[in-house]
This record gives C-alpha cells, sequence and structure tokens, in this order.
C-alpha cells in the first residue's frame, strides 16, 4: 500500500479517498494550515510516513514547511503550482506555443492612469481585470466603461502599496459574452474528462457571471469534441504539469483557454473517463518511484 499525504480535506480528498483505496493508495489528511506545528522532534509527522504527496499546498509558506518535513514527492511540487497560479505566465507561454487564448494585457503595478486609459482603449468593453495569482474567481471583476475599469484599478494600487504584497500584479482581458465554461481534467498530459460549468438561470438574470463552482455554478460531466481535447493536452504538454486542469471558455466562432489549476478539485467519478482513477492512481505510483 502506498501511503499518500494530501493537504486539504475538502472535496477532492473525500471523493478520491476510496477509489484510490480500492488500486493499493491510502490518502491521509495531513493538514499544514490553520493550526500549530511544532517544529525538530515534536513535528506531528516524520519522513518515513509518507510515500508521496498529492498536490503541493495552496499556502506556499506552509507548503515549505510541511515538505521540509514530510520529505516526500509530490505529484504536482511546488513549481507546477507556482507555473500554474501565475496566469499571465500561462497565457504568454501558451501564445509562444500558438494555442489559442484571450486577448490579455498584463498590468504590474505602479502603472500611470494614461497607461491604464491606453491599455482600456485595446478592447472592445467591456473587459475582465483579474489579479493575476488568485484562484476560485477572487477579485475578477467587469468594467463596461472608462471611469469603472480606471476605479477597480485603483483599488488593485492600494491593495498593491502594502509592501507585504507578493504579487503586484494583475491581467486585463477581452470579454467573451456568452462563452461556454469548460474545465478540462489531465493526468499525464492525457485527457480524463470534462465538466461544463455553468450558472442557474436565475443567478445569470441577477447579473452572475463567473462560472467557478466555488460560486454557485453547477458541472456537469460533458463529451468534449476531440479538437478541444487536443487544446487541453497542448496546454498540459506546454506547462509540463502531470495533474492539471484546464479552463477553456467556448464561443459561437473558437474557443480559447482561459486559465490552468494545478490543484483542481475533482468532481464525481461519473463526470469522468471510466479509466480515470487507474490513471490518477498509476501518476500518483510513479511520483512514488514505486
Amino acid at each position: 500500500m502506498i501511503d499518500l499525504a494530501v493537504a486539504n480535506n475538502q472535496e477532492t480528498f473525500q471523493r478520491m479517498r476510496d477509489p484510490l483505496a480500492d488500486r493499493g493508495i491510502q490518502a491521509h489528511h495531513v493538514p499544514v494550515r490553520e493550526r500549530t506545528i511544532p517544529l525538530g522532534g515534536d513535528a506531528p509527522w516524520s519522513a518515513d510516513d509518507y510515500d508521496v504527496g498529492f498536490v503541493y499546498p495552496g499556502r506556499l509558506m506552509e507548503g515549505g514547511v510541511g515538505d521540509a518535513i514530510l520529505d516526500v514527492p509530490w505529484l504536482n511540487d511546488r513549481d507546477a503550482v507556482l507555473t500554474s497560479r501565475n496566469k499571465a505566465e500561462v497565457i504568454a507561454r501558451l501564445d509562444r506555443a500558438d494555442l489559442p487564448v484571450p486577448e490579455s494585457v498584463y498590468v504590474s503595478n505602479d502603472v500611470g492612469e494614461d497607461e491604464l486609459a491606453r491599455v482600456f482603449d485595446r478592447f472592445e468593453p467591456p473587459v475582465v481585470v483579474k489579479p493575476n495569482s488568485t484562484t476560485r474567481g477572487v477579485g475578477v471583476a467587469k468594467a463596461h466603461d472608462r471611469d469603472s475599469f480606471l476605479g477597480i484599478c485603483d483599488y488593485l494600487s492600494l491593495v498593491h502599496d502594502y509592501r507585504a504584497t507578493g504579487d503586484r500584479s494583475f491581467l486585463v482581458q477581452e470579454f467573451l459574452p456568452g462563452a461556454t465554461d469548460y474545465r478540462v481534467m489531465l493526468v499525464d498530459g492525457e485527457y480524463v474528462g470534462a465538466v461544463e460549468r455553468r450558472l442557474p438561470e436565475d443567478a445569470v438574470s441577477e447579473g452572475q457571471w463567473k462560472h467557478n463552482v466555488h460560486r454557485g455554478a453547477e458541472a456537469t460531466g460533458v463529451d468534449l469534441p476531440a479538437a478541444w481535447r487536443e487544446i487541453a493536452e497542448a496546454v498540459a504538454a506546454e506547462l509540463e504539469i502531470p495533474f492539471l486542469g484546464v479552463d477553456l471558455l467556448a464561443t459561437d466562432d473558437a474557443v480559447v483557454v482561459n486559465e490552468t489549476n494545478a490543484r483542481p478539485t475533482i468532481d464525481t467519478a461519473t463526470k469522468y473517463e471510466p479509466d480515470f482513477y487507474d490513471r490518477l492512481a498509476a501518476a500518483i505510483r510513479a511520483a512514488s518511484g514505486r
């Protein structure tokens, strides 16, 4: 039996625990956040307790402490999480690889109002403004006019004034009205399933537009077209991340890669390919070296 350390006791851990156990992998919750951790001989774990880690913790400081104590290889390591979290880097790398991405401008504060106004004028309003390294749609806003856009930028500048702010950048992107949102899952570069994320009709009528599941969107398993599968697989190959969620936005005219996630939530197994857990178990086993 391979012992797998999992940092978060959330949906993913609960859903994968039994399927992985059936395949010889015992998942253990190893909490590294919102707690105290004695260091040295009194640490709550040792390097001999686990064979491999699932995905590097999202809070990188806590992750560094846990990683030092656990001393395990990770299915998705720190570099994978950092790469995926840097939305602008991902867009730039995918564009260089001739993969479809939304029109985007990267802004590193401080930037003057005149220059920001020129950025806004590059687009057909509305525009999407998103912090470069947040997840779950946190801080993402839509601006319909220049004044609203500059106001959002002002708020971001206030946040970035704090010296402890690690990331002082954000993205401005084209808004794709009526786009359908898909989360595609890949293991070792191969497609293993996809879900369509759609807001309930009442939420749309109230003006909601973000399709994050954590904000009320419903995820439904779909059979993704082969061409879109190939795009997602090309993204995984370009980023070299073993376990990856790729977010696609599809309109009547095109499909683009909106974001990626190296710490993707696993949905119910019925929404993925029948061999999803076989492939995931094989990837974990390979990462463990056993």
